[in-house]
């Protein structure tokens, strides 16, 4: 059998037994202080947390061992939550939108027409929409001007025309004149007119006013067609033949019948044949003289030697009236005796009147 040996406590030196009142059985140790509660903290944040508490009062952790370690899976039912709140919200968004875009409500209502409708004019400060009668004539009132508002000015409702500061003035034709002769006078010649006159427009002469004035009846073969000579084309002409036995000397003109009174100031010839003698007459009777010698015939022009092709006569008495004129060829140039036979030509003859 095994025997155990310990060592006897000492005996106390002063030979008295042991005040703890035991038999010599060795007395416990003394209890010390009570320890204290073991004290958790917060594994995130680490603020101090209470025995018991589950959740951290500052972060709002699980305690260790309250809901277990965190993982995924809280996570995920947190990240749940706030997708179903978004949707929630976004719903909710959609919805009031809806609610608020709905269309209008369409009232028709039936008016009989009892007359044909009018623009309507929207209506501005200051004035007054215009009323409807009974008979549907709608009655503008008088517009209402603001106070301290100026009246406009009245607007004629015509406008002016302005008077012509100058009138134009136009030479009456003859009553039977139907073709008219060149309107634009060429410049003057003969120094005898103003520039004043080449402005003036030419007579209207009809037709058939131009003749041969053939008093000593030569034969007619020997005059070309006296209405070429105012045609308005200087390039045809009237011709009258020159007799070889009187050459130089003729006696014939080209009569020009106005068929009314006219007052004459200038005579404008044009021709081909220069060198010829020439001298223009008038005469206001009824019938044409008979003769160039006759007292009907007045001179209006001294006898003259056509020195240019386009000469203009300043004719006297303008203020007489004439109905007939003739330009009467007294003698033909020197170079026209050398063909066989030569003749003397007017290309174009036209009248003015006084300015």
């Amino acid at each position: 059998m095994a025997t155990l040996l310990a060592d006897s406590p000492p005996a106390p030196a002063n030979g008295q037994a042991p005040q703890d009142g035991s038999n010599g059985t060795p007395a416990e140790p003394p209890a010390g202080p009570a320890q204290p509660a073991a004290v958790q903290s917060c594994a995130k944040c680490g603020a101090a947390m209470a025995a018991g508490q589950d959740w951290c009062l500052q972060c709002g952790a699980g305690a260790p061992g309250s809901i277990g370690t965190p993982g995924w899976r809280s996570t995920a039912a947190i990240v749940g939550a706030v997708a179903v709140l978004v949707l929630g919200a976004a719903a909710a968004a959609v919805a009031a939108l809806s609610k608020g875009s709905a269309k209008a409500r369409v009232v028709t209502t039936t008016v009989a027409q009892t007359a044909a409708p009018t623009a309507t004019t929207p209506a501005t400060p200051g004035t007054t929409p215009p009323t409807t009668t009974p008979g549907g004539v709608a009655k503008t009132p008088k517009p209402v001007l603001p106070l301290g508002a100026v009246k406009p000015p009245k607007i004629p409702l015509t406008a002016v025309t302005p008077k012509a500061s100058e009138k134009t003035t136009t030479t009456p034709a003859a009553e039977t004149n139907t073709t008219p002769t060149s309107t634009t006078p060429a410049t003057s010649t003969t120094g005898e007119k103003t520039s004043e006159e080449s402005q003036q427009a030419a007579l209207v002469l009809d037709t058939n006013a131009a003749q041969t004035y053939n008093p000593y009846n030569y034969p007619a073969s020997d005059f070309g067609g006296p209405s070429l000579a105012i045609d308005g084309d200087p390039a045809t002409a009237w011709t009258a033949q020159v007799n070889p036995a009187t050459a130089p000397k003729m006696a014939e003109g080209l009569l020009i019948n106005l068929k009314a009174k006219q007052q004459l100031a200038v005579l404008q010839l044009i021709t081909s044949t220069t060198g010829m003698t020439v001298q223009v007459y008038g005469a206001n009777g009824h019938t044409v003289p008979s003769s160039i010698t006759e007292p009907a015939w007045i001179p209006l022009s001294p006898p003259k030697v056509i020195k240019k092709k386009q000469t203009r006569f300043a004719l006297r008495d303008s203020k007489k009236t004439f109905t007939f004129v003739t330009l009467w060829i007294s003698q033909a140039p020197p170079s026209s005796t050398a063909e066989a036979p030569g003749h003397v030509s007017v290309d174009e003859l036209e009248l003015f009147p006084p300015s």
